[in-house]
């Protein structure tokens, strides 16, 4: 039998901690083994328990959700669950790591789906915040030319393999779907996956699709 994925959810609305866990709770391959009200406690949680994914709310006492993500260990997947999708926020839990960034108006099964993809090594954002991503990679976005030039130089150490998949990545396409797609086993396209990471010196694929958009853009 596959081992359940191990989820702490921390949101310091009670209503909201124990909806969120009923939903995810309804999913056979979830299973949620804290549920907390503060970064703080979802931090020792973490630490205590040994979690695969954290699903974070932002605004929390003692210590921010984005503020827990840095103190979380690296074999940890985050999810950003908020209802703040503001630029600056979206913009440091993706340059710190983060999985994923959903909305609390998202379905149930996007959360569910945000939390698998996250244990799997993808990455999933809501909509909207797709959307705002790549508006500010956009040609109007806050990146300049220079920017660009360096995140070109940074792919230019990939080979025309690598440099495959990362497109592939970039639009959003899971490591089954890349497989299909260019003809690889889902294990080959994790192994190309990992050395992209390790090249580009991106903590997850979230943080390399970026680098590609904002190359390419």
């Amino acid at each position: 039998m596959t081992a359940r994925i191990r989820v702490l959810i921390a949101d310091d609305e009670p209503l909201m901690l124990a909806g969120i866990q009923t939903v995810l709770e309804s999913a056979p391959d979830l299973e949620v083994v804290a549920a907390v009200t503060d970064g703080a406690a979802a931090v020792a949680a973490a630490g205590r328990l040994g979690v695969d994914v954290a699903l974070l709310d932002v605004r929390m006492p003692l210590l921010s959700g984005l503020d827990a993500m840095a103190a979380l260990s690296p074999g940890t997947a985050v999810v950003i669950l908020t209802s703040f999708g503001d630029e600056p926020s979206v913009l440091r839990a993706l340059s710190q790591g983060a999985s994923g960034y959903v909305l609390k108006t998202c379905t149930p099964d996007e959360l569910i789906r945000a939390v698998r993809s996250a244990h799997n090594g993808d990455a999933y954002l809501s909509p909207p915040v797709a959307r705002q991503v790549l508006t500010l990679l956009g040609p109007s976005g806050a990146a300049g030319a220079e920017h660009r030039r360096a995140a070109a130089r940074r792919l230019s150490t990939l080979s025309p393999r690598e440099a495959d998949v990362l497109r592939l990545v970039a639009e959003g396409l899971s490591n089954a779907d890349i497989g299909t797609h260019l003809h690889m086993t889902e294990p080959s396209v994790k192994t190309h996956v990992s050395r992209i990471l390790t090249k580009l010196d991106c903590t997850n694929r979230v943080q390399a699709a970026l680098l590609h958009r904002e190359a390419t853009r």
